[in-house]
């Protein structure tokens, strides 16, 4: 790991410190946070308070979710504001920049975003992506949904513990990003990966760079992840217990003006078992506006990119990669 992109595994950062008051610990923390972020983009994430308990509990939900009839999931189907079930191979990633993508992921998902009720003005007035969720019925999956609801209120914390980091390991300080993230954008994404056969180009999850700021990923102990090195080598990111596996998304990558690198990953499941994941997104509010933070700029140089705005950026990337959201940009086109 000596130089950015030349790595043979994936590190592990205990980040205990940010949940104390110890500045000189925190500082620590924030200091290895950054050199992994800036060679690798990767890393697994221990020492974090959520109790394995709540990690498993979600995940039997969503195992609970997926042995569903069909029909039952389908009454959930994913809707305009990205919230609900999206049917296996539902999803090709045709905005990767790292592999021509031509085949759909092998996976089926559920999808559940920051909360939005229907009357909350950005519903109203049908801003992208502002909406409530689609629950299950509670009398097919009792307690469904205060279980996610707990996970999701516990990695928003983590998120944001790890936000301060980032600032502080840029030398900034440690709340000077938070306003980004007054209404964040997150995701909680449960998936299903059956086993899939030995094809060409067939992928669990095609090679791809997540589009947000940084994903917190609970896997189970099936395996099947990889991360791409700047050999070329997919280096595998096995399951290490009560971690979470930690990575750089391209609007991070963006807004450090790649000092942060945003790394290729897929996942292939050909263990001959079901694989379950959970990753969580967390990213700026759909209306800020993100350009590269002026530490990240070397001086009598400019920046990589121009400013945008993160919920034009983010559609952009949604829209071309889900195939319910492509079909329904045909069928206005054709109206």
């Amino acid at each position: 790991m000596d130089a950015r992109g030349d790595f043979s595994e994936i590190p592990i950062l205990d980040v205990s410190a940010l949940y104390g008051g110890d500045d000189a610990a925190i500082a620590s923390t924030a200091a290895t946070l950054r050199r992994y972020l800036e060679t690798i983009g990767f890393l697994y994430v221990v020492g974090h308070p959520i109790p394995p308990a709540d990690v498993e509990a979600v995940r039997e939900a969503s195992k609970r979710f997926f042995a569903l009839p069909e029909e039952q999931k389908l009454a959930l189907k994913i809707d305009k504001n990205f919230r609900g079930y999206l049917p296996f191979a539902g999803s090709t990633i045709v905005t990767s920049s790292v592999a021509t993508v031509s085949k759909p992921n092998q996976s089926e998902s559920i999808f559940f975003m920051h909360e939005v009720e229907a009357d909350d003005p950005r519903a109203l007035a049908d801003q992208p992506l502002q909406g409530p969720n689609q629950w299950p019925d509670e009398a097919a999956l009792d307690g469904f949904r205060p279980t996610i609801e707990r996970y999701v209120d516990e990695m928003s914390t983590l998120a944001r513990k790890m936000v301060g980091a980032i600032a502080l390991s840029l030398g900034l300080p440690t709340d000077s990003l938070d306003r980004y993230f007054e209404q964040p954008t997150t995701f909680l994404r449960l998936l299903h990966y059956p086993t899939q056969p030995h094809e060409e180009g067939l992928f669990g999850s095609a090679p791809h760079t997540d589009y947000g700021f940084i994903t917190l990923l609970a896997q189970d102990n099936v395996g099947g992840l990889e991360v791409k090195n700047k050999a070329g080598d997919w280096v595998p990111a096995p399951p290490v217990p009560d971690s979470f596996v930690m990575n750089v998304g391209d609007i991070l990558a963006r807004w450090s003006n790649d000092q942060f690198v945003s790394t290729p990953h897929r996942v292939i499941n050909r263990s001959g078992r079901e694989r379950y994941s959970q990753p969580f997104f967390f990213d700026p509010s759909m209306d800020e506006t993100i350009e590269a933070l002026p530490v990240c700029v070397p001086s009598g140089s400019q920046p990589k990119y121009e400013p945008v705005l993160y919920g034009d950026y983010l559609m952009e990337r949604i829209d071309k990669n889900y195939h319910y959201r492509k079909k329904k940009a045909a069928e206005t086109a054709s109206s």
